[in-house]
């Protein structure tokens, strides 16, 4: 898979060009075929793309899946920057706690009534970037703001084999 990410733009503007062209496709699907079946195809290939990207990048990347994964996230946060307010609970080797408390990814994607797509391209991802670092890393998160949450729960555990630094 090629994978190009420009480095130029940030994940929020990233993510406002891409609704703007996966909105109108997606709505005429609704239309020609109904919303659950539109939905489950939408849903099907961003999670498989979505999937292929991250794991693409961490197979790309030297180290241990915890390396992978570190490298992931840190190559994430610049083109994230502060479209998130995080507050950490704890983060240690073996353990990284934090909440999500405000989220402009969730304001744009409700202020379009599309929280679902901001789920499918955003918040899955969370769960593919941690797949980048499994076996060693175990990743939990019951909600999210996208979701109607007041936030997002994000908890990793490190289990030993692998680096975590």
């Amino acid at each position: 898979m090629d994978i190009e990410i420009n480095e130029n733009i940030s994940l929020l503007d990233q993510v406002k060009i891409q609704a703007q062209v996966l909105l109108p496709v997606i709505r005429a699907f609704r239309e020609e075929l109904g919303d659950d079946r539109a939905n489950a195809i939408v849903r099907q290939a961003l999670g498989e793309w979505s999937r292929n990207l991250f794991h693409a990048i961490g197979a790309r990347t030297p180290g241990t899946p915890l390396d992978k994964w570190a490298a992931v996230n840190a190559a994430s946060m610049p083109r994230i920057g502060d479209a998130i307010d995080v507050d950490f609970i704890k983060h240690d080797a073996d353990t990284m706690e934090f909440n999500v408390t405000g989220c402009r990814y969730a304001e744009f994607f409700r202020a379009l009534g599309e929280p679902e797509l901001g789920g499918l391209l955003l918040c899955d991802a969370d769960v593919y970037v941690a797949e980048v670092g499994s076996p060693d890393l175990e990743f939990r998160r019951t909600q999210t703001i996208m979701q109607g949450a007041t936030y997002c729960d994000f908890r990793y555990h490190m289990k030993r084999g692998g680096a975590a630094e």
